[in-house]
């Protein structure tokens, strides 16, 4: 995980950082773990990564363009 943000009442969101266009399942793997390890703390991941769309990995993390930080 490159980034972990804890928020009021315990939530926690997480973002991995991935050099790919097309991120799959596994590059998400340590986003679902702690999902799984916090359940119902965990408010959503994501992976951001070099591609143009956003689209969803699994529940409660999606795959999102790193262009979703400027724009």
């Amino acid at each position: 995980m490159d980034l972990i943000g804890e928020l009021s009442a315990d939530s926690v969101v997480a973002i991995e950082i991935k050099a790919t266009a097309a991120p799959g399942p596994s590059d998400a793997r340590h986003l679902v773990w702690l999902r799984d390890r916090l359940g119902e703390r965990f408010l959503a991941g994501a992976v951001l990564h070099t591609g143009p769309q956003p689209f969803q990995l699994n529940e409660r993390i999606f795959a999102l363009p790193i262009c979703t930080l400027w724009g």
